[in-house]
């Protein structure tokens, strides 16, 4: 046996969705700080792709991605109140890193500290918020109330507009913050939603 893939996984579907999940996560990165345009994984293929420009001069605060082995549906659904689904995506996630990195398409384990339910189109759109693990600086943050206030209010404004278009207002709210617990439960969600829906998870061999 090798301990090692002799092919890329798929990051969605191939890879473990964390070491420690829902405490540690591992995180695949689609897009960072420095991108003015977005990019999001291809589903079939796997690889990352152009989905569009971002429309406003507004940049991601922290590094963006989403857990593997995550789906949003009917049991993320149902923590988020005044949803009608799940957005049928991975569960995406925001990594904070005091050094900056400047590179996507890459894996990272990060500690859940807490998220932002987010309805968008009537789709529950949570994004949960971690930090990268063993980072000097926010590697010990253990709950979202340990983060400055003001870096959480630029992802909650980084969401509420990252979507504007011709001026119009995107049907997108945010309707709380949360802590690590409800974090917690809605990755627990999503991986039990995504084994409802994919089958069971796939696990790397030895």
């Amino acid at each position: 046996m090798t301990d090692f893939t002799q092919w890329r996984p798929h990051p969605w579907h191939g890879v473990e969705p964390g070491p420690e999940p829902p405490v540690m996560v591992t995180a695949y990165i689609e897009i960072t700080p420095f991108d003015v345009v977005k990019y999001e994984v291809d589903k079939p293929t796997g690889y990352l792709k152009v989905d569009r420009p971002q429309m406003t001069s507004s940049s991601p605060p922290t590094l963006y991605g989403f857990i593997p082995q995550t789906y949003a549906g009917d049991r993320v659904r149902d923590l988020c109140p005044g949803a009608t689904s799940g957005d049928g995506d991975p569960l995406d996630v925001c990594v904070i890193s005091e050094r900056p990195i400047d590179r996507a398409d890459i894996l990272l384990t990060a500690r859940v500290v807490g998220g932002l339910q987010m309805v968008d189109h009537g789709e529950a759109d949570d994004k949960v918020i971690a930090v990268l693990a063993k980072d000097p600086i926010w590697g010990d943050v253990q709950d979202l109330v340990e983060l400055p206030t003001a870096l959480v209010n630029r992802l909650v404004h980084y969401f509420e507009t990252y979507k504007i278009t011709g001026g119009e207002v995107p049907p997108v709210t945010i309707q709380r913050r949360y802590g690590r617990e409800h974090a917690f439960r809605v990755i627990e969600a999503s991986m039990q939603d995504y084994d409802e829906t994919y089958g069971t998870s796939v696990t790397s061999e030895a």
